[in-house]
């Protein structure tokens, strides 16, 4: 199972893209993506940070994907990975520097690195970096920047005394990458930014980046009817048009991953304009409101796309749903299917 899919974009023709520019190393939130990308032939470096007891470190270990790890029973499991496979770890160490997600506990910080050092001297690891993730990256001027970022000194000094050196050191994701400049150090775990996608849904997000997104949406109307006066439509008939107007029906529904939540409230594109959404979104289905034209079954939908058309964007669907762009992203069903084209020129500043 692919679990972000690459935020809903397809886990292995996107990976194969960033190769192609450059990207040395691509990472992972889950082992079993690694894994998937090393079954496809990605030779490069990998990192898979989030690990649960029991998931597969002697395939990870073999494979030579990096494995995140924050605590000493994670250590310990990664050691007799290594044991059992014959070869070193390469292993990251992630350190909670106040976002109370993962990482080691401050506290636990001294015994987790000493640890590693015994279990480098025997040969069962390769530090092979040292990391955190912070909180509020969105809102640079918020004090738990500063103080993650001093947090993350303490940590790097820490190992440091001893004689952890070398490891690759990252801190930034899409938006410090983007705001904070001094956090870049050797690494950045772009993310959302790869695919467009950035943080200024947030309530505290400044303007940080161009971006555009990178993924269209698209459908065709099946059929085109009309709709009289004080016509209802759809389940709970929760929508009443005001006038005689034609209906168009797009065969596309939260199955899908369209949240039912933006039911009446979002819009796509048919017909060289906006349609609204009429009526409950249906499981495989939903009704656009045409205005009286006629367009022939099989005419493109955009349900959403990077706006550069005047099309809705995956931010309008989501502010429609009440959710984030990330959440609504990465809820497209990984059964439709993906036809991937070679990136676009980059966005103007």
């Amino acid at each position: 199972m692919r679990r972000g899919n690459a935020y809903g974009h397809g886990l292995l023709p996107c990976a194969k893209t960033f190769r192609r520019a450059g990207v040395p190393w691509l990472a992972t939130a889950h082992p079993s993506d690694a894994l998937s990308l090393r079954q496809a032939g990605d030779t490069g470096r990998l990192l898979a940070w989030l690990w649960a007891p029991g998931d597969p470190f002697e395939e990870a270990v073999a494979a030579d994907v990096d494995i995140s790890v924050s605590d000493l029973h994670q250590l310990s499991e990664v050691v007799g990975a290594a044991r059992r496979v014959g070869r070193p770890a390469r292993v990251h160490l992630e350190f909670d520097t106040g976002m109370a997600r993962g990482g080691s506990a401050r506290g636990q910080w001294g015994a987790l690195a000493d640890a590693m050092v015994r279990a480098r001297a025997a040969g069962s690891v390769v530090v092979a970096g040292l990391w955190s993730h912070l909180a509020m990256a969105h809102a640079p001027d918020h004090p738990s920047v500063a103080e993650q970022c001093a947090q993350f000194s303490r940590a790097l000094a820490l190992t440091a005394g001893v004689g952890i050196q070398g490891a690759v050191r990252h801190l930034a994701a899409s938006a410090a990458n983007a705001a904070l400049p001094d956090t870049r150090l050797d690494a950045v775990r772009t993310g959302s930014a790869l695919y467009g996608l950035s943080s200024s849904h947030l309530r505290f997000a400044p303007p940080h980046c161009a971006t555009r997104g990178a993924l269209t949406f698209r459908s065709r109307l099946c059929g085109v009817k009309q709709l009289p006066a004080g016509g209802a439509v759809g389940y709970g008939l929760t929508y009443r048009s005001g006038t005689r107007t034609t209906l168009g029906l797009v065969p596309v529904g939260y199955a899908d991953g369209l949240p039912w939540r933006a039911s009446n409230g979002a819009e796509v594109w048919a017909a060289g304009r906006r349609r609204p959404v009429v009526g409950a979104i249906s499981m495989d289905q939903l009704v656009i409101d045409l205005h009286g034209d006629h367009p022939p079954s099989g005419s493109d939908v955009i349900v959403f796309g990077p706006g550069t058309q005047g099309e809705p964007t995956l931010g309008e669907w989501a502010q429609a749903a009440g959710t984030t762009p990330y959440e609504l992203i990465c809820q497209i069903s990984p059964s439709l299917p993906r036809h991937h084209t070679p990136p676009l020129p980059a966005v103007s500043r």
